[in-house]
């Protein structure tokens, strides 16, 4: 930081045009923003609900509202240069209604907030997607099929993988009231993820391609990088270039892949933020992604993403019982891990599924086979020291 502004990753300092960004939305996401805001030289003002939603320790402000209180926001605007988002989880039409520099703009979230949309978006920019069809307009299930709650989903949530008519019957009744979207069972090889970034001049970054594990749609780990060829790298890269462009998206972006056996890859969902796959960039890149969506939206220019080491692997902890616990005796033998970081997100309250923290461990490796060996042990040994049997996590 000098007296003028940021030196940005060519040695020149960038000027503060931005120096209040109001944050929609109070959780993880947003809280892990505050070294890079520290470091810009940025003021976070957060829209959040709850007193103890984890933000709101590290905000310079706090407007104490739900995501979706378009008067709430106005406020927010009036009291920042820009506004950006923590979730997806706003109301773009009473939004819509209001002068606000959002970044990314409204026009942009339109096609991704509801799911069905989303699918429509990348057949229209004919990108590999499975197939999928409104509810209303499928009839025939052929098992396994996936069910999604077309708006509001996350972390597993609202997303269901149908192997019977028993079962399809029976999760029909429990969602009858929700939009819902219909899609083919992809029976993947792995999971994929790409973090990438646009700024207001039309630059991109992309981040080194990660694996990730999801258990029960949930993701458990992620390795960075993947262990896959250079060409299937590339086709996820030119992927998350074009969705950024298409959609002249002022932001950051995390974008799920399937992988299949023959080495095709498919979108899976687009998230219009940062990403829990990638938390792994706070200790490993160059530039969290943190700290590029503040760049990006404060017209700074983007930050180098390369690794700082040979590769990382990233561990979720995640609540397996429902209780008041700071779990510091778990937390002390995690840090306690050559190469780790423990990031814990100050939560007062477990209960099973929630993000509680993560636990990321940076690698050395003299091959990508032997680093995806190195990181597959990790997950065992940080997930065998976190649950208490294999149970809670299987």
């Amino acid at each position: 930081m000098t007296d003028e502004g940021v030196l940005n990753k060519r040695g020149r300092v960038d000027q503060l045009a931005v120096k209040r960004v109001g944050v929609i939305g109070g959780g993880q996401l947003a809280w892990m923003m505050a070294d890079a805001a520290k470091k810009l030289g940025i003021e976070l003002v957060v829209q959040t609900p709850s007193q103890d939603d984890p933000a709101v320790a590290i905000a310079h402000e706090t407007i104490f509202a739900p995501v979706d209180d378009a008067t709430a926001t106005a406020q927010l605007a009036a009291q920042t240069d820009v506004v950006t988002f923590e979730n997806e989880f706003v109301n773009l039409e009473a939004l819509g209604h209001q002068d606000i520099d959002f970044r990314p703009r409204l026009e942009t979230l339109k096609p991704l907030l509801d799911k069905y949309n989303q699918r429509c978006f990348l057949r229209e920019c004919n990108l590999p997607t499975p197939q999928f069809w409104r509810l209303e307009d499928y009839s025939s299930p052929q098992f396994p099929i996936v069910l999604k709650t077309r708006r509001h989903g996350y972390d597993g949530q609202g997303t269901f993988i149908v192997r019977n008519q028993t079962d399809w019957e029976a999760i029909l009744q429990t969602l009858k009231s929700c939009p819902l979207l219909v899609e083919e069972f992809i029976p993947f090889e792995r999971e994929l993820a790409a973090i990438a970034a646009r700024s207001q001049t039309g630059e991109i970054v992309v981040y080194p391609i990660v694996e990730t594990h999801q258990k029960h749609q949930v993701c458990h780990w992620v390795i960075a990088p993947a262990d896959i060829p250079q060409s299937v790298a590339a086709d996820v890269e030119a992927i998350a270039r074009t969705i950024l462009s298409r959609l002249e998206a002022v932001g950051i972006f995390g974008i799920e892949f399937f992988l299949t056996a023959d080495q095709q890859v498919l979108v899976n969902e687009i998230a219009p933020r940062t990403h829990n796959s990638g938390h792994f960039t706070l200790d490993a890149c160059v530039t969290s992604q943190f700290e590029q969506q503040l760049r990006a939206v404060s017209d700074l220019a983007l930050g180098n993403p390369a690794l700082k080491s040979g590769g990382a692997v990233m561990v979720n902890l995640l609540g397996y019982e429902t209780a008041q616990n700071d779990y510091s005796e778990k937390r002390q033998r995690l840090a306690a891990i050559p190469k780790s970081v423990v990031h814990w997100y100050g939560k007062s309250q477990s209960r099973p599924g929630r993000k509680l923290g993560h636990v990321t461990v940076l690698l050395e490796a003299p091959s990508a086979a032997e680093l995806h060996h190195q990181a597959l042990t990790l997950t065992e040994t940080i997930e065998a020291i976190w649950y208490e049997v294999p149970e809670q996590f299987s």
